[in-house]
């Protein structure tokens, strides 16, 4: 192998010899570059690594073009950083190299820094090197990328050098080509595969999750669709195998390219609209986050909201840090037994196949969090884990040295009695706080989701007494104009309380810290300040020490202003400073992919950013009925095989007979009017109102013309006595024969069975206790799919419904009785069913199309699929809660 050293090549004043010009290397030195692997990804780390030994370089790279040709990305390096391949990108028109592909022929440059084509990249690690040659890599007259050299020392590359390094691509140039044209050149496939599991940005893109589904799609069911695990169980090498047999090279690398188009764009709403979070981002805390069912830190609409709510922030490039807990075992795994009773088992996540790194602090350090109590210290790791954009923190109290009940402190999601849950509260609101401080992440903004993390709004208040020398009162003025709260629910279970003692013993060390007297900080978290006897309430915190607090509805916004009206003597009730913005779902996450392609065709490719537009669902009703309703079909089908399959699962896994089996594994009938319903079995959402009059749902179940039929799925909290006989009571009508075939519970409710559902039936059932459900997005999530909603007048659906767009279940009356009052709901139900929903499915033409039910499901589309959209949420948030929050409005005169 011919060697030069590093002045020859640089600077030499010798010509080099005309052999070493035109043959650097033999053929069989060129053969031996080839990756024995058969990866393309190390052919080329082959030849950087042989080009930086033979001239004696700092630096090697090769750039190759992407498939639109007016694209280079890093395809391999020595020098650069090793984690820069496929993240360094520039267009022709850019930076020194683009400059090199643009004007096929070679760049010298004696410092790269001061070139006015010079473009900085800071993931590439290139601040230490400065001169720069690059020349193209051309094979059969086309160009193929770019090579280059670099070094430290700000130098002039001689004739020679350029003519040496130009001789080497030319030789290699059909090696590269051939890397280029397979597909292969970012990195091998499991590299890019990887890169893709580790952002949850893959789960709400459609071709992203296809790709993994493709690889295996058995043992991408049986993991739960994560795509870390799945990567694990695949030897590499049957990976790589598996990808080339499907040809999916091209896939994996636009999907890469599109999440690093998405990471990087600075074309975004937030980019025009977010101002000041900017420089000082939304801090969102949030007891729970249901991002994916792979990532079991949820239990159900709360958390699927704070999900869906920092989703919609990366799209829209909205700044924000989530702040929550890393629940080990999170929350439970429902099974029933032959009794139809509910039981629980909780299993060990591991934290290894979850997307997760130890968050370092500025220094690089691990960070760990510590939070002083009466009965000792707290302390946490902290986990961090990329979602789009933006980025979640989690706290993991399982770290050596806590003691074995802190340890446990954040295994289980609600579990627990009062000590555990201000213990995780703690944790949550002073700890996140803590983390977000070693991070070097000062908030602008402060977002309660719900009062569970209010003690946050205590700990930033003592920071601010410490770094503007102000005391407590003053300290927790200022801090609340930041805060920003959101209260979710009617139901008094829902508030968090606790006793003087628990609060003492856990927040005494910060009450002394603030310089609060016992009392004083008890008074904060009392509707009576001055009632020794009244428990801390964790939302009348959260109201005090927040100048923006808002409800998830309109309805519900009235129902807490009355809720809290003693809060604030001398005002009406409509003087309570409670807003509301409605809750909305992120569209990319539930949106069946049949339905977004549908979009896709007649709504235009980029119809996903203007979600939240009105304008965007214009053209809806100018889809042919055939294709929505086949379409519907198809996600119907989907639903009830996957209903079928894992109720017959569970039915043997309990030990039922064969007779029973084959009952459930043949249930349901695409023909059939199919009607879900799936949430928490609270007593309040009444998931046996239907049952009330058992004899008319027989009838109509049982009506060999037009049928319905019925999905459940749902939990009932473990401590739920009432809401598990619920539970046990609708569970239960599958031994009964009168609903044989025509009722399936699934078990163990999460975000996947939740998805087929929302997608695949016909009408979705809600019949909660008016006015005790605050929003309700999972019939939110019905809307874009094609379904119909069902619904009491409560929650969204009272704003929802224009007496077109769905049904209603009576008129929106309550009652002081609740037993007339579920009477009068219950007849209502049936009557609606009866007297509208059926005979309005069953209504068809000649083609067999329920046309005027399409109608209606177009009509739905249209005037709700914008209006409950998470990016309507978020952009609600964003100008009027968090820019004011942030001190960010150009102009207010509400005040004048």
């Amino acid at each position: 192998m011919p060697g030069f050293s590093q002045s020859t090549f640089l600077a030499s004043p010798q010509r080099v010899t005309t052999q070493h010009e035109t043959l650097l290397w033999t053929l069989e030195e060129i053969s031996h570059l080839v990756s024995h692997s058969g990866h393309p990804a190390e052919t080329l780390d082959n030849i950087v690594q042989l080009i930086q030994r033979t001239f004696d370089t700092d630096v090697c790279s090769v750039y190759l073009l992407e498939p639109d040709r007016a694209t280079l990305v890093l395809a391999a390096t020595v020098g650069l950083r090793p984690d820069s391949v496929g993240r360094v990108r520039m267009r022709l028109s850019e930076g020194l190299a683009g400059l090199v592909g643009e004007q096929l022929r070679p760049q010298v440059v004696e410092d790269a820094t001061k070139h006015p084509r010079f473009k900085y990249f800071s993931e590439a690690g290139e601040d230490p090197y400065h001169s720069f040659l690059g020349v193209p890599l051309i094979d059969r007259g086309l160009l193929q990328g770019v090579l280059v050299v670099q070094t430290q020392e700000a130098r002039v590359f001689s004739p020679d050098a350029v003519r040496m390094l130009s001789a080497a691509g030319t030789q290699l140039a059909s090696i590269v080509a051939h890397a280029r044209t397979i597909g292969q050149f970012v990195a091998p496939a499991h590299h890019r595969l990887e890169a893709l599991a580790r952002n949850m940005w893959w789960s709400w893109d459609d071709d992203a999750v296809s790709l993994f589904r493709a690889l295996d799609p058995v043992l991408w069911r049986e993991l739960d669709h994560n795509p870390i695990a799945l990567l694990q169980h695949i030897p590499v090498a049957r990976l790589e195998e598996r990808t080339s047999a499907l040809q999916l090279h091209s896939r994996i690398n636009f999907a890469y390219r599109r999440m690093q188009e998405y990471l990087t764009s600075t074309r975004t709403w937030g980019a025009n609209h977010a101002g000041v979070l900017w420089a000082r981002p939304v801090a969102y805390f949030s007891a729970e986050f249901g991002l994916h069912e792979s990532v079991p830190i949820y239990s159900g609409g709360l958390g699927i909201l704070a999900g869906d709510h920092i989703k919609a922030a990366s799209d829209l490039g909205i700044p924000l840090v989530g702040v929550g807990l890393y629940y080990s075992q999170g929350y439970f795994t429902q099974r029933f037994d032959l009794s139809g009773c509910q039981q629980e088992d909780y299993r060990d996540v591991d934290s290894s196949l979850l997307p997760l790194e130890r968050a370092k602090d500025l220094r690089g350090d691990q960070i760990t969090v510590r939070i002083e109590t009466r009965t000792g210290t707290i302390v946490a790791r902290v986990w961090k884990l990329a979602v789009g954009r933006n980025t979640l923190v989690l706290l993991d109290s399982d770290v050596e040295g806590n003691r074995p009940e802190d340890r446990a402190l954040t295994s289980r999601l609600y579990g627990g009695d009062d000590r555990v849950r201000i213990r995780q509260e703690l944790l949550l609101g002073v700890g996140g706080v803590h983390a977000l401080t070693a991070l070097g992440i000062v908030p602008g903004v402060l977002h309660l989701n719900e009062g569970h993390s209010a003690f946050a709004a205590l700990e930033l208040g003592r920071q601010k007494m410490v770094t503007e020398g102000v005391g407590a009162a003053e300290a927790l003025r200022r801090i609340s104009a930041q805060v920003v709260f959101t209260t979710h629910t009617p139901v008094p279970a829902g508030h968090d309380r606790f006793s003087p003692a628990l609060v003492e013993e856990h927040l005494g060390p910060l009450r002394e810290a603030l310089g609060l007297g016992r009392e004083e900080l008890l008074a904060l978290g009392r509707v009576d300040p001055g009632d020794p006897f009244e428990n801390f309430c964790m939302t009348i915190l959260a109201l005090k020490l927040s100048r923006r607090a808002n409800a998830v509805s309109s309805l519900h916004g009235q129902v807490s202003r009355a809720m809290w009206t003693s809060l604030y003597p001398g005002r009406s009730e409509e003087q309570v400073p409670i807003g509301h913005i409605t809750n909305g779902i992120h569209v990319r996450t539930w949106l069946a992919p049949q339905m977004h392609r549908l979009y896709d065709r007649h709504l235009g490719p980029g119809w996903t950013d203007g979600c939240s537009e009105a304008s965007t669902w214009d053209t809806i009703d100018g889809i042919e009925d055939g294709e929505l309703w086949e379409t519907r079909q198809t996600l119907k089908t989907q639903l009830i095989d996957v209903a079928r399959m894992r109720a017959a699962r569970c039915a043997q896994e309990r030990g039922e007979n064969s007779e029973f089996i084959e009952q459930v594994r043949h249930a349901l009938s695409l023909d059939a009017l199919t009607i879900g319903f799936a949430r928490r079995f609270a007593t309040y959402k009444r998931a046996n109102l239907v049952l009330r009059d058992l004899e008319s749902l027989v009838s109509l179940v049982n009506d060999a013309k037009v049928p319905i039929q019925f999905v459940f799925a749902g939990k009932a909290h473990p401590r739920d006595l009432p809401g598990k006989e619920v539970l046990q009571e609708v569970f239960m009508l599958l031994r009964d024969q009168r609903f044989a075939g025509k009722l399936l519970f699934v078990e163990d409710y999460d975000i996947n069975v939740g998805r087929h559902l929302v997608q695949g039936v016909d009408v979705w059932l809600n019949t909660p206790r008016r006015p005790l459900e605050a929003s309700g997005t999972s019939g939110q999530k019905v809307v874009l799919n094609g379904g119909l909603n069902l619904s009491i007048l409560d929650g969204w659906w009272a704003e929802a419904y224009d007496g077109h767009n769905g049904f209603a279940i009576g008129r929106g009356e309550t009652h002081t009785s609740s037993d007339r009052h579920d009477a009068r709901d219950a007849d209502a139900l049936v009557r609606v069913l009866r007297d509208e929903v059926i005979p309005l499915y069953y209504d068809r033409d000649h083609d067999g199309l329920p046309r005027r039910w399409i109608a209606r499901m177009k009509r739905a589309i249209r005037t709700l699929g914008w209006r409950f959209s998470a990016d309507r949420m978020v952009m609600d948030y964003v100008l009027n809660a968090y820019i004011p929050a942030a001190g960010g409005t150009s102009c207010d005169t509400n005040r004048f």
